[in-house]
């Protein structure tokens, strides 16, 4: 991983930069390399997938901290163990035994958990980094992330393959020992947990050895995942039964899998509606003109009419964002930006007076009424 860049480097801004400034630099840069407005251009496609890949970092804020601390290894994806989303403690503790410790055990009357009651797997999380057109539209993707699951080399039986764990002989196969206790009121029988099954009935006289006679192992899981069109930046994707898998036959946990939505160069989202700068020349928002418009679904043809201000809006219905889980569409919203001339010739700047000495109040409406306003606030 040493040839890779700084990501604070490829994006331009030292570290602390906060999350707004990350997020304009990003916009700035992929608008720049954006492989649309730079066709068979390898290099500018290769820095656009370089400006991706630190933005989906540096914009993650759990991510971030890994990576302001150890660096690309912080975020590599074998680093770490993976958010579980289980106990504190660590998955493989059983917080009822914890408890049981500390409110039992008192002349045989605590009621512990049973060791060997079927356990539901505690919930997995993982981030995943998506275009925005892929959030709009949908689409299918690869996560890998770290679970535990079970030992494939002694199917969860903690014990050696050709093996099998064996009835305790201690407790035989009951979990629990009995224990006399002479006290100056007489003999007190107490229940406690065996301590050579902790309470299972059966001992493993042979561990398997990959999994240490756990009888699961943690992983790093890929799988397939279905984004639903409309999802969008922030949003928490629930994944059945992708979790840590559970115990003693309980079911799997979930998947969290937190979406991070990657800014467009060129559109922005608003709920469900899309909105975008369309520039134009001073001829064509004075003459109307027929229009090129980028959508998410591909270029349309629009006719701006005679006239047209800086700042006119109009709409495109039904080429916005899918409505999550519904059906529907937002819509798209162009702003109108008129670009004046710049470098132009004497010729041009001579056509451009007598066109100005041809028109009169009635052309500027706006400008006649502004310095209508303003008449006699700066009288003497």
């Amino acid at each position: 991983m040493s040839d890779k860049r700084d990501y604070y480097e490829v994006i331009g801004l030292n570290r602390g930069a906060s999350d707004d400034e990350i997020k304009k630099a990003y916009r700035k840069l992929a608008k720049k390399y954006h492989p649309d407005l730079n066709p068979n251009d390898k290099e500018a496609e290769a820095k656009f997938k370089e400006i991706n890949e630190a933005y989906e970092v540096l914009s993650d804020k759990d991510k971030r901290a890994r990576y302001d601390q150890f660096g690309h290894a912080g975020v590599d994806p074998s680093y770490g163990a993976g958010a579980s989303g289980g106990s504190p403690f660590g998955d493989d503790i059983d917080l009822g035994d914890i408890f049981s410790s500390f409110f039992g055990g008192f002349g045989g009357a605590r009621r512990q958990a049973n060791p060997n009651a079927r356990r539901r797997g505690s919930d997995a999380e993982a981030t995943i980094s998506i275009s925005f057109e892929e959030s709009a539209k949908g689409c299918k993707k690869e996560v890998s992330y770290n679970n535990i699951d079970e030992c494939n080399e002694c199917s969860g039986t903690g014990a050696e393959k050709g093996t099998s764990p064996k009835t305790c002989t201690a407790c035989n196969g009951t979990g629990q020992v009995r224990i006399n206790q002479r006290t100056p009121f007489g003999v007190m029988q107490t229940v406690r947990t065996c301590e050579r099954c902790h309470g299972k009935g059966k001992v493993i006289e042979k561990p398997c050895k990959k999994c240490s006679g756990n009888g699961r192992i943690r992983k790093k899981t890929t799988i397939e995942v279905t984004i639903p069109a409309g999802i969008d930046d922030g949003q928490i994707l629930n994944v059945r039964g992708k979790g840590n898998a559970g115990s003693n036959g309980g079911p799997s946990g979930d998947l969290h899998l937190y979406v991070n939505v990657r800014p467009h160069p060129i559109f922005e989202r608003k709920g469900d509606d899309v909105w975008c700068e369309l520039p134009v020349t001073f001829t064509q928002a004075a003459l109307g003109a027929e229009v090129v418009v980028p959508t998410l679904y591909g270029k349309v043809s629009y006719s701006i009419h005679e006239g047209t201000q800086p700042g006119d809006v109009f709409k495109l219905k039904g080429k916005g964002i899918a409505h999550l889980h519904s059906k529907g569409m937002g819509d798209q919203f162009v702003k109108v930006s008129i670009e004046v001339p710049r470098n132009i010739s004497s010729k041009q700047k001579e056509l451009l007076k007598q066109f100005e000495e041809s028109l009169d109040d009635k052309n500027y409406q706006k400008r006649k009424g502004f310095f209508d306003k303003i008449k006699g606030m700066f009288k003497e």
